[in-house]
């Protein structure tokens, strides 16, 4: 395969890989998805990531239907990967992609479950030594030795079984032989410092005999001024010169002098030239039996070190997902063929004390406080400005990604369907007729593929006139229902609707006042059935109360009255703002 027949590969990107890498390695790189490896590279870290999420989930992106629904996915796996236990885990989410095959999606839930239960078990002691064991791992470039020292620590902390099976087997003795090998010898034999103590003096001796070599005149001029007078004393100097600077046996020097040298600057030179070779014959030779020695070393254990460095990356990466879930207090969702239903699902971009709702469209059992109507294809969803209309969707979009990826959700129950598309578009506030043909552009096609489609629409009344906006509402809902797809439209042109099919409904969401703080009081979870109210007087009222002048006040209360002054006093009243 050509690099440049994978998505985003082209020929800039293809040269700077094959002048890094190698075509060999780079396509190893991408099919493994090792974002590190990209990146070092040259390449871009955020077009790394697309590159391989298309070479390794094509089809589970093309289930993201939208700009929004893709921006849901990105946030998703940012927020997952911030739980990641070491760099080449947080790539791995990273790249995730929505899965096609719903056993697959069954088998990674089934890991993921396992996973959380194997991090919620632990001590803290347990998991700061995997913790440690972890970053110690990435501290070391996540290498062979490095996967192996960090599997015989989380062997040593006593993990086993479930998540950590993978290790239950593995020779600890024979590991430890080859984390000291690993990473030690060189596919040319070379032998790393530390590896041998007898290899390191023999370097240490033969090194200071070189640089002895490299100035041979400077040893020459040393041995003169010890005051020698014959060649006698001169040969007897030289040998305690060299032993005490090198140390070197005295015997093992007298034993390399030249005998037939012609004067002492020959003398000095040819003599350390011949300890020199000495010293790297024995060198080499040490060398090669201690290259020997690791190699078979590695062998010995070679099935062991695969296991283990397979075992690493795979534990990192599920106890990542499990840290993920526990953190965000996740539950599995159920996977179904049609349908989508929540109960207590909560917005993961949410912080604080946060309401949590229960909705549903399409066929379901999910109860809940109301309890979602079951069967609806379609529901309009109306009520209060900054009534969480938006969040819900959101909310809802979050669900069926992770599901589709074979991760658990933000609700205590949900029942998720298997879509083809998932069409999640936001509001934005742009009234012109480009916004509105690029925005059906993007939604309509879906549905017209007669795939099973979600649909998740805010607002279309921000991108055109409301009364045309309300005949485009009437014909998406239509569209919606008659391709037998699932849609949630957010819309305030309720009362503006023409009949709805009888498998669509209306739910609303309602303000319920004003807190103390002046912040509008909002009952998210919708009611089935029933058209919601914006309530503008509590809007009105939050005014009339901040005026920062009388005049301003007296603009304010002129709103009140074209709203209904009764109400606007009610609602200051119970707030007990309101001055006679």
């Amino acid at each position: 395969m050509r690099l440049e027949d994978y998505w985003g590969v082209g020929p800039k990107t293809s040269e700077k890989l094959r002048e890094a890498l190698g075509v060999e390695r780079a396509i190893e790189a991408i099919e493994s998805a090792d974002i590190r490896a990209l990146a070092d590279a040259g390449i871009p870290r955020g077009r790394a990531v697309r590159i391989l999420r298309r070479a390794n989930g094509a089809a589970g992106i093309d289930t993201l239907g939208t700009r929004d629904t893709r921006d849901v996915y990105d946030e998703l796996l940012t927020l997952a990967s911030e739980h990641a236990l070491t760099a080449h885990a947080a790539d791995r989410i990273r790249v995730l992609t929505p899965l096609s095959d719903a056993g697959e999606r069954s088998d990674r839930l089934d890991r993921v479950d396992a996973a959380r239960d194997a991090w919620t078990e632990l001590t803290e002691e347990e998991r700061e030594a995997v913790r440690s064991a972890f970053e110690s791992y990435d501290d070391a470039g996540g290498t062979d030795r490095a996967a192996v020292e960090t599997a015989l620590s989380l062997r040593a902390v006593g993990l086993r079984g479930g998540t950590f099976d993978a290790l239950d087997d593995l020779d600890d003795e024979s590991l430890e032989r080859a984390a000291s090998a690993l990473g030690t010898v060189g596919e040319d034999g070379t032998v790393a410092p530390g590896a041998d103590e007898e290899l390191d003096r023999l370097r240490e001796r033969r090194d200071a005999v070189a640089e002895m070599e490299s100035s041979a005149l400077d040893v020459l001029e040393s041995v003169r001024e010890r005051g020698v007078r014959s060649f006698e004393e001169f040969r007897a100097a030289f040998v305690e010169y060299v032993a005490s600077e090198t140390d070197v046996r005295r015997g093992r020097v007298e034993a390399a002098v030249a005998d037939d040298a012609r004067d002492e600057a020959d003398f000095v030179s040819t003599s350390l030239r011949s300890l020199l070779s000495e010293f790297d014959a024995e060198v080499e030779e040490r060398e090669a039996a201690v290259a020997d020695e690791l190699r078979d070393s590695i062998e010995s254990a070679r099935e062991d070190v695969s296991v283990a460095v397979d075992a690493v990356s795979e534990i990192a990466f599920e106890l990542s997902l499990g840290r993920f879930a526990t953190a965000h207090d996740l539950r599995r969702p159920r996977l179904v063929e049609d349908g989508l239903a929540v109960s207590r699902a909560r917005n993961l971009t949410l912080s604080g004390d946060v309401q949590p709702v229960t909705y549903a469209v399409g066929t379901h059992d999910v109860d809940g406080d109301p309890s979602p109507p079951s069967g609806d294809r379609v529901a309009v969803l109306t009520g209060a400005n900054s009534g969480g209309k938006t969040t819900l969707l959101e909310t809802l979009a979050q669900v069926v990604v992770l599901a589709s990826m074979g991760l658990p959700v933000p609700a205590e129950r949900a029942d998720v369907g298997q879509f083809d598309t998932v069409v999640f578009h936001r509001r934005h506030a742009s009234f012109n007729a480009g916004v509105l043909e690029s925005t059906l552009k993007s939604i309509v096609p879906p549905l017209s593929t007669g795939d099973r489609t979600l649909m998740l629409v805010d607002e279309f009344e921000a991108i055109t006139e409301p009364g045309r906006a309300a005949d485009l509402l009437n014909g998406l809902v239509d569209l919606t229902v008659d391709r037998d797809a699932l849609g949630v439209y957010v819309t305030h042109l309720a009362d503006d609707l023409s009949p709805l099919p009888a498998e669509a409904r209306i739910d609303g969401i309602f303000a319920e006042g004003l807190t103390e703080d002046l912040s509008l009081q909002v009952d998210y979870q919708p009611r089935f059935g029933t058209v919601g109210k914006s309530t503008p007087e509590f809007i009105v009222s939050r005014l009339v109360a901040n005026a920062r002048d009388r005049a301003e006040r007296r603009g304010f209360e002129a709103l009140a009255f074209a709203v209904g002054e009764e109400a606007v006093q009610r609602t200051l009243s119970d707030a007990q703002w309101f001055e006679k």
